[in-house]
């Protein structure tokens, strides 16, 4: 019995040595990675969804959604005046254009036409806008065509005259400055570029467009 016994063990010994030899037998492809360290492989968890087919998020993911979607936005354009030449004016006036090319086309406006209606500081505006966009006949800037030397009688040196802030014909020619760079009406000076008072006949050799006011103005 005990001999028998003993010849079982040794032919399941054989056999399992048979079976496991062969595995590790020749050259090695390389060592076992430890549980601890092997990656489990990522399998993407599809969303949840609501009972109308629409992902939903949870945590904190879905409080940002919430407070991104309660957000208004922002407008951005700005409140475009109306009306006819003098309502605008009205809503444009204002001591301080805001920049300095607004602040040296008011200036021209001011100091040749605050005495002259409404359209004719129109057109005195226009007519330094059409210089400074004439294509290299003129500086490409309103500080720029105002300073070009001896075009504007009431500039000296390489600074702008001092204006009355306060006063109600600066803020006209603000609001006329910003009339004229946005385009926000026509003048019948159309594309001029010269201008005079009525009482001087300078004999230029131009085409007369239009005469407002105390102006004649010529293209």
């Amino acid at each position: 019995m005990f001999v028998s016994l003993r010849s079982s063990v040794l032919v399941c010994l054989a056999l399992c040595a048979s079976s496991v030899t062969p595995a590790l037998a020749g050259e090695s492809v390389g060592s076992p990675v430890p549980v601890t360290e092997a990656i489990s492989p990522q399998v993407p968890i599809p969303d949840v969804l609501d009972i109308d087919g629409k992902p939903q998020l949870s945590g904190d993911d879905s409080q940002a959604a919430v407070s991104a979607a309660e957000k208004p936005a922002v407008a951005a354009s700005a409140v475009v005046p109306t009306g006819d030449l003098a309502e605008v004016v009205t809503q444009l006036r204002a001591s301080d254009p805001g920049s300095h090319e607004l602040e040296c086309l008011a200036t021209g406006v001011y100091f040749e036409s605050k005495s002259e209606p409404l359209a004719g500081q129109l057109a005195v505006g226009k007519v330094i806008a059409n210089r400074a966009a004439s294509g290299g006949r003129f500086p490409p800037s309103y500080c720029g065509v105002l300073f070009q030397r001896g075009q504007f009688s009431f500039v000296h040196g390489h600074a702008l005259p001092s204006v009355p802030r306060a006063s109600r014909q600066w803020q006209t020619a603000v609001a006329i400055a910003r009339i004229v760079d946005q385009r926000l009406k026509d003048s019948a000076v159309g594309n001029a570029l010269f201008f005079h008072a009525r009482y001087v006949s300078p004999g230029w050799h131009l085409k007369r467009v239009a005469a407002i006011g105390n102006h004649v103005f010529y293209r």
